[in-house]
């Protein structure tokens, strides 16, 4: 995970990630995020796309982003604590992300993360918020036509 040091999540443990460059797929957009913000190398095929999150407040859609699931090598050597450009990377043990009295960590996290990992269909994740706060969740199986 990292801890941003830039806003608009400073401070708070989340995942890696950003946008998609013009041209690029969001697979590519992934490893190259991936790559960029911890200097990990995965292929394609270890990046699997996991559904989507979107956020809501009074009627109005204010963005969403893509979720992804990377595989990493069992044999990965990769030290922990690190500071980089963009924060502070480490590893978290998923207890720990996922505990309800875990104020450090993304809000949407705790909701999407335990279904991401022990389901292997994708889910479109609707938060809806009131002056900041989560209020509701709305969690949808995405259907493929």
């Amino acid at each position: 995970m990292l801890n941003r040091i830039n806003a608009p999540t400073m401070g708070i443990w989340n995942g890696v990630g950003g946008k998609i460059e013009k041209g690029e797929t969001i697979e590519r957009s992934v490893q190259r995020e991936i790559a960029e913000e911890t200097g990990i190398q995965l292929e394609l095929r270890d990046i699997t796309y996991k559904g989507k999150v979107t956020w809501h407040e009074e009627n109005v859609d204010f963005g969403g982003m893509y979720v992804f699931l990377a595989k990493v090598s069992n044999g990965l050597i990769y030290d922990t604590p690190l500071k980089t450009d963009e924060g502070i990377l480490d590893w978290k043990k998923i207890d720990w992300v996922i505990d309800e009295k875990n104020q450090g960590v993304g809000e949407c996290i705790p909701y999407f993360l335990p279904i991401l990992l022990k389901n292997e269909r994708n889910h479109h994740y609707s938060f809806y918020y009131k002056e900041n706060k989560v209020i509701d969740v709305l969690i949808e199986e995405e259907v493929l036509i």
